[in-house]
């Protein structure tokens, strides 16, 4: 009797424990979220974390909205902020249960699209530009003419990454209109330019790394961290800044209302301002963050890399998107529709 009962005491305290390790469900951007960081969060905590991954704001929106989606925590980019608010998807966060929020880079604490970090942690920020292989095409690769008026060398290796927001600004953008506008006579050319350009493209895909890495796509719309790590492992690759204008943009980490594993989704938001955490994202995804103090742990050649650091003289075309109004955003709606025939 007394070993059954000493057997039966284990089983419920092993029990216990796995109920107090607790789960996380991340729902994020794929390829974005370091293997090591969450390695050394379940070590801490005993929290697994499992990650689900999405390709736009628009497939993340969607899916959350239908309801039931199962997710805890969420990264959407800084313009989609306000609509998740405004939907009531994502909650105002507990400052009482973040211990590390004033790591919060100071630029990044009181932002346009959460003003006060009220429902938002800094996950990682960058830019949306023209990745080359310039060993295909030599020309110029600071703007957007490479995939709306597709040079020769690249027609048919081109790829273009499936964010409605960053692809259709591009190209409002080199027309000479401004992101959201409303003005149907510019969305009729950006429409125009795009529909054009599409059969000279090989794809509209999110992986962008790995094909620009092995050579099977020669260019593309892509992010700047993306880039940097396709040309880590083909130094053909080259990142280029349209200068007619190009995103940019700060994922963030939001609480869904109806997360389950609330008090894991705090330990896990709290454990990401750390600055050496931080870092550690910044070294697998290889873009900037926004936690101060992360510089000391962040990789060399990250502090130099050209996709990383604006060059000058490009800066000015540089910006983040606004939140478009319903009517913009029904006019863009529109246009990738039609890209998608």
């Amino acid at each position: 009797m007394k070993k059954l009962l000493t057997a039966s005491a284990l089983l419920l305290a092993t029990t216990s424990l796995a109920s107090a390790e607790g789960t996380l469900q991340l729902f994020n951007w794929g390829n974005y979220t370091s293997p090591e960081l969450l390695a050394k969060f379940e070590a801490e905590t005993g929290i697994k974390v499992t990650v689900t991954d999405y390709d736009s704001n628009d497939a993340a929106l969607a899916k959350v909205e239908a309801g039931g989606s199962g997710f805890d925590l969420v990264v959407p980019s800084a313009n989609y902020v306000p609509i998740w608010v405004e939907k009531d998807l994502i909650v105002p966060l507990d400052n009482s249960k973040l211990a590390n929020k004033g790591n919060i880079a100071p630029e990044w604490q009181d932002v346009a699209w959460d003003k006060g970090r009220t429902h938002t942690i800094p996950w990682q920020w960058g830019s949306t530009g023209i990745a080359v292989n310039t060993k295909v095409y030599g020309g110029d690769i600071n703007t957007s003419a490479v995939f709306l008026e597709v040079p020769e060398e690249l027609k048919g290796k081109i790829n273009v990454v499936p964010e409605m927001n960053d692809v259709v600004n591009l190209a409002l953008w080199y027309v000479g209109g401004e992101p959201c506008t409303e003005d149907t006579e510019v969305l009729k050319k950006a429409r125009d330019v795009l529909v054009a350009a599409k059969p000279d493209w090989i794809s509209m895909d999110y992986g962008a790394t790995e094909k620009l890495s092995n050579n099977d796509w020669a260019a593309s719309v892509n992010w700047n961290g993306s880039t940097m790590r396709a040309r880590l492992a083909n130094p053909d690759v080259k990142y280029g800044y349209p200068k007619e204008g190009f995103p940019l943009f700060m994922d963030s980490v939001a609480l869904l209302k109806d997360a389950q594993n609330v008090e894991e989704a705090y330990k896990f938001l709290d454990f990401i301002m750390i600055p050496e955490n931080a870092a550690m994202i910044s070294s697998f995804a290889r873009y900037a963050n926004g936690i101060a103090g992360s510089d000391a742990f962040m990789p060399e050649d990250m502090k130099t890399a050209p996709e990383v650091m604006i060059p000058e003289e490009f800066k000015a075309s540089g910006h983040f998107l606004p939140t478009c109004s319903p009517k913009a955003q029904e006019y863009m709606t529109a246009i990738w529709t039609e890209l998608q025939k």
